[in-house]
C-alpha cells in the first residue's frame, strides 16, 4: 500500500535539515584531512621548493619526526639524496609516514616490514632507525637502482601488490629530501607547537641526534649547552633565557667552495631535523647562517638574524638548538 507523501512544509525541513548534515559531514571530512595532511587545523608542518616556492608539501609533526630519520639514517650512510628519496615516498606509501603497530598480516612500522619474512623481529621493526637502516640495505643491493624509476626500485625491495603506488609520491618525497639532506636552505617549517611527549631538553636533543645522525657524523661530544647567557657578561642572548637551554652542534669540513657548500648543506640539515622534531623535543628556536626560526610563529618562517644573512652562509658556524627546560 502507498504511503501518502510528506506536506510540502515538511519536505521542506528534511531537504533542509539533509543539505545541513551533509554540510557537516563535508566540514567534518575536510577537518579531518587537514589533519591526517597537517593542514590549517592541525599543528602542522611544511616544505617548499627552494627553486621558486610555488611547489610545496603539508604534512604533521609525527610524519616529519619520521621523515627526518629515515634521511639522516640514509646521509649517515653517505648514500646519495635520490636514495633518500626513494625511501621517503615508500614509507609514504607504505604508512603514511607513521610508525604503525598494524598492517596487513603481520606488517608493522614505517616501510610495514614483515617479521614472518625475515625484517626483523616486531621490536626491531618498530624502531624507525632500525627499520629505515634494513630498507637502505635492501636497496644499495640492486644494482642501478639510482637510474630505476623510483616506483621499480621500491618494489624491487619492497615486492608490493601494488607496485606502481609509489610513483604519485615521488613529488612530495622529492621536496622533502632537498629540504632534509640540506640541499634546499630554510625551506622546511612547523607550528612547533609541544606534543605530549615526556622527551624534552637539551640530554633528549642530543640523545635524539645521535640517535639518527650517530656518533661519527655529528661528533656530539663538540655539541655544547649553554644556558642562554653570553659567557662574560651575564647577558641574556635570548628573551625569556632563564627558562630556555642551547644546544650547539659544530659545522665544520673541508676547504675550500667544496668544502664550503658541504659544510653548508650538512648545516641545514641538522636545522631541517630540528624543526621537524620540534613539537616532540619541545624545541622553541633554531638558529644557523644568519636565520631563525621560532616555535609558535602564526606564518612559521625563516627569518634574518639581527646579523643579516650576508656573509652567513659562507661561514655558517654552527646550528644553535634552543628548547624548553
Amino acid at each position: 500500500m502507498l504511503q501518502p507523501s510528506p506536506p510540502r512544509k515538511r519536505r521542506g525541513r528534511l531537504a533542509r535539515s539533509g543539505a545541513a548534515s551533509m554540510a557537516l559531514l563535508a566540514v567534518a571530512g575536510y577537518l579531518a584531512v587537514q589533519y591526517v595532511t597537517g593542514g590549517a587545523g592541525a599543528p602542522g608542518c611544511k616544505v617548499a621548493s627552494g627553486e621558486d616556492g610555488r611547489a610545496g608539501y603539508e604534512f604533521t609533526p609525527e610524519q616529519a619526526v619520521n621523515a627526518a630519520t629515515i634521511t639522516a639514517v640514509g646521509t649517515a650512510r653517505k648514500l646519495p639524496e635520490r636514495a633518500v628519496t626513494i625511501a621517503l615516498a615508500t614509507a609514504m606509501q607504505e604508512s603514511a609516514l607513521r610508525n604503525l603497530d598494524h598492517g596487513d598480516k603481520d606488517s608493522l612500522g614505517l616501510f610495514q616490514q614483515r617479521p614472518s619474512q625475515g625484517w626483523g623481529t616486531p621490536g626491531e621493526i618498530m624502531d624507525p632507525t632500525y627499520s629505515a637502516g634494513l630498507f637502505y640495505d635492501h636497496l644499495v643491493e640492486i644494482p642501478g637502482y639510482l637510474d630505476l624509476p623510483l616506483t621499480d626500485a621500491a618494489q624491487r625491495v619492497q615486492r608490493s601488490a601494488f607496485p606502481y603506488a609509489y610513483a604519485k609520491h615521488e613529488p612530495g618525497a622529492e621536496l622533502l629530501a632537498a629540504a632534509l639532506t640540506g640541499r634546499s636552505a630554510a625551506t622546511l617549517t612547523c607550528d612547533g607547537r609541544p606534543g605530549p611527549t615526556p622527551d624534552k631538553g637539551p640530554d633528549a636533543v642530543r640523545a635524539a641526534l645521535v640517535r639518527d645522525f650517530g656518533h661519527t657524523v655529528l661528533r656530539p661530544a663538540g655539541a655544547e649547552v649553554s644556558d642562554g647567557t653570553d659567557a662574560g657578561t651575564g647577558t641574556a642572548r635570548f628573551a625569556g633565557a632563564s627558562e630556555e637551554r642551547t644546544v650547539t652542534v659544530p659545522m665544520t669540513g673541508g676547504s675550500g667552495a667544496a668544502g664550503d657548500r658541504e659544510t653548508g648543506r650538512r648545516g641545514w640539515q641538522v636545522a631541517h631535523w630540528a624543526v621537524a622534531n620540534a613539537s616532540s623535543l619541545h624545541i622553541q628556536r633554531v638558529t644557523y647562517a644568519g636565520r631563525e626560526w621560532t616555535a609558535g610563529n602564526t606564518d612559521s618562517k625563516w627569518y634574518p638574524t639581527g646579523g643579516g644573512t650576508k656573509g652567513a652562509e659562507r661561514a655558517a658556524g654552527a646550528v644553535r638548538i634552543t628548547t624548553s627546560r
